[in-house]
């Protein structure tokens, strides 16, 4: 054994035929017969020796440990790095652990409503309730079925009060409610919009509460001079019932906007008048016809017969899809009247013209732009 040869087997794959049949090799498999001679082998006998592939050596890993001396590594045991020992931030662990939190919020939520532990103002209002429930529930009308567009948001001030004048139609009051979601989600303070309501809406029941809670008041000029003087964001919507309830055919054409109250109102606590056209709601439920003697026997002002409604049930006072737009004018200042000017009739009949025709002009502008009542 002491003239045997290690054979080198540093060439590659593409190589091996070549180097079984190299010099060198032979030499060692005459040496290899001569040492098995006695047993009888000849140079047929002989196996070619099958090529070894080529060892690929892995680099070491940045940051991983190597193993120690004498200790070799297991197969499978990959170093970890400093980036996978950091927790996912937008996969399963985010996901669950903002699940979480929305439940414990949900659970507090409630606890606060079984106890009473939570806030209202002199006027009814809830802002937790309307923040986290009522726009939730609204917002899906609003975004999705009318996918209302606001323009002009930057027309209401950031702060302080001021009176949000605007157009009403659509046989039901929702345009009031979008309009809210419009300013409570667009708005870049997040401000709050109090609606001024009719009475019929504090006397229905169910109505009543859900109008509290949501931040409306009566329609009536103590209510609004406190909420202007609270530095609150009032709405109003001078038509009234003869603006919700009017025929199809006079669909966007303006009705007297009253006697000019909320001028005065305005003008007592000095606060902006901002105009506000609403485009879409007018064909919710096309008005085609009035049942007087039955409005009469309910106590409505109106009982309206549309296309659908009362003929197809229920499923008849389900409004169209109508795409609607809301654009917010530009504020009309009041502060720079004397105290005395509210009790002037020419100057509040002079105003109220003026918002007037400011909203009759942008829904006439509007409509000119629209493509389509559903698009």
């Amino acid at each position: 054994m002491a003239d045997a040869k290690v054979i080198p087997f540093d060439d590659d794959r593409s190589r091996g035929g070549a180097a079984q049949r190299s010099p060198r090799r032979r030499g060692a498999g005459s040496r290899r017969k001569g040492a098995s001679h006695d047993s009888g082998e000849t140079s047929s006998q002989i196996q070619p020796v099958s090529p070894v592939p080529p060892v690929h050596v892995v680099p070491p890993v940045p940051g991983a440990v190597p193993p120690l001396p004498g200790e070799a590594a297991a197969q499978d045991d990959v170093p970890v790095t400093s980036e996978e020992e950091q927790p996912p931030q937008d996969g399963a662990g985010s996901r669950v652990g903002g699940l979480e939190r929305r439940i414990a919020g949900g659970l507090s939520f409630l606890r606060r409503r079984i106890t009473g532990d939570y806030e209202v103002d002199d006027f009814g209002y809830d802002a937790e309730l309307t923040d986290q429930v009522l726009m939730s529930l609204l917002r899906p009308m609003y975004e999705k079925y009318f996918r209302v567009e606001v323009r002009g948001i930057e027309n209401i001030p950031s702060s302080g009060g001021a009176l949000i004048v605007a157009n009403h139609s659509g046989t039901l009051p929702l345009d009031g409610l979008m309009m809210q979601v419009a300013v409570h989600d667009h708005h870049p303070d997040g401000r709050h919009l109090r609606l001024l309501a009719a009475d019929l809406v504090f006397v229905l029941p169910v109505v009543n509460e859900l109008a509290r809670k949501l931040g409306h008041t009566l329609a009536c000029a103590e209510d609004a001079e406190r909420l202007l003087g609270q530095g609150e964001l009032v709405g109003v919507m001078p038509e009234g019932f003869k603006g919700i309830g009017k025929p199809f055919g006079e669909r966007y054409k303006l009705q007297r906007f009253g006697r000019g109250g909320f001028v005065s109102t305005a003008l007592r606590q000095g606060a902006p008048i901002i105009p506000c056209s609403i485009v879409g709601a007018e064909e919710i439920y096309p008005m085609i016809g009035n049942a007087k003697t039955v409005a009469r026997l309910l106590g409505f002002p109106y009982f309206p017969l549309t296309p659908t409604f009362p003929w197809l049930g229920p499923l008849g006072a389900l409004p169209l899809p109508t795409k609607w737009t809301i654009q917010f004018g530009e504020p009309i200042p009041t502060d720079g009247y004397p105290p005395e000017a509210a009790e002037d009739p020419m100057l509040m009949f002079n105003l109220t013209d003026q918002v007037r025709e400011q909203i009759q002009h942008t829904l006439y502008k509007l409509l000119v732009q629209r493509r389509s009542v559903f698009f």
